[in-house]
């Protein structure tokens, strides 16, 4: 799994469409080994990313949590602890 693709389900305040949006350019980046795509493949890739937008965005709206949303201040300082644990900084 991309590194940069983050947990975007159950959060408030609840996930933007940008956010989801580039977690779709990652994952397309990521499948199709393109940081940017040629010409030729252009319009393929962005139909790509669209297409995981949209249904990423139905699946985060379809899914539900019997639990408290996640904070997003907390959840990244946890993750910045553990990186700090983990690489030494």
């Amino acid at each position: 799994m991309c590194r940069n693709i983050r947990t975007l389900f159950n959060f408030e305040p609840p996930v933007t469409d940008e956010e989801v949006r580039a977690a779709s350019l990652q994952f397309v980046r990521k499948i199709s080994g393109f940081n940017k795509p040629s010409k030729a493949n252009e319009a393929v890739f962005i139909s790509a990313v669209d297409n995981i937008a949209r249904i990423s965005s139905q699946l985060l709206v379809s899914l539900e949590s019997n639990a408290a949303p996640k904070n997003r201040e907390e959840e990244a300082a946890k993750a910045k602890a553990r990186s700090a644990q983990r690489f030494g900084i």
